[in-house]
């Protein structure tokens, strides 16, 4: 992973995490999957001001902070379109992962987490974010994007049944098609939404 990250460009990663010693681990890790840890936080409130600074690629963000917690500060952060947030959360704390995907959240982390659980939780993330991103150049709309990431989500999960395929995959997929048969996103999702209450059905093909 360090060697694709340097062949491409660094990450920038804004950490948020009132345990030193968690914070400390996390920063090991990120750098030495070829990450640059360009901030770090203790709280919420800090976490949102570094976050208006410094513009970091993506930010990690604890779910219980002083100040303000994590939840708040992926309200803000996400909400003002700064950067993807990954939400940590305590094994007890899964009731809150709900809570956290409303707050913006792309992807969460359950602690104690192992290196090889931290770089798909990131890649999800920015991959979600960019998405996102996609589907708000297409729609003007604060309602019409809700109603299109709803359709488009649900249209990726009948191709990952159906076809096994990837999220991102998926989500190519759809793009493409929506490209080449120039539709909208939320077009072709609705379509494939169709045709999956259908019985039977084969593999898309792009054509």
């Amino acid at each position: 992973m360090a060697d694709s990250q340097a062949g491409a460009e660094r990450k920038r990663v804004l950490i948020a995490e009132d345990e030193a010693l968690i914070r400390l681990d996390l920063a090991e890790m990120l750098v030495e999957e070829g990450y640059d840890v360009v901030g770090e936080a203790g709280d919420g409130e800090t976490a949102v001001r570094l976050a208006e600074e410094l513009r970091p690629d993506l930010v990690i963000l604890d779910i219980k902070m002083p100040i303000m917690d994590g939840l708040a500060a992926a309200e803000r952060i996400a909400g003002g379109r700064i950067a993807p947030v990954v939400i940590l959360t305590a094994f007890s704390q899964r009731d809150l992962v709900e809570r956290a995907r409303a707050a913006g959240a792309m992807a969460y982390l359950v602690k104690p987490f192992q290196k090889s659980d931290l770089v798909p939780a990131i890649e999800i993330a920015l991959s979600r974010y960019s998405e996102i991103a996609v589907l708000e150049s297409e729609v003007a709309g604060l309602t019409d994007r809700l109603e299109t990431r709803k359709s488009v989500e649900r249209a990726k999960g009948e191709l990952m049944t159906k076809y096994q395929m990837t999220e991102p995959q998926a989500f190519k997929w759809i793009q493409r098609t929506a490209m080449d048969h120039r539709m909208t996103m939320r077009e072709v999702a609705d379509r494939i939404l169709a045709e999956g209450q259908e019985a039977g059905g084969t593999q898309p093909a792009n054509s």
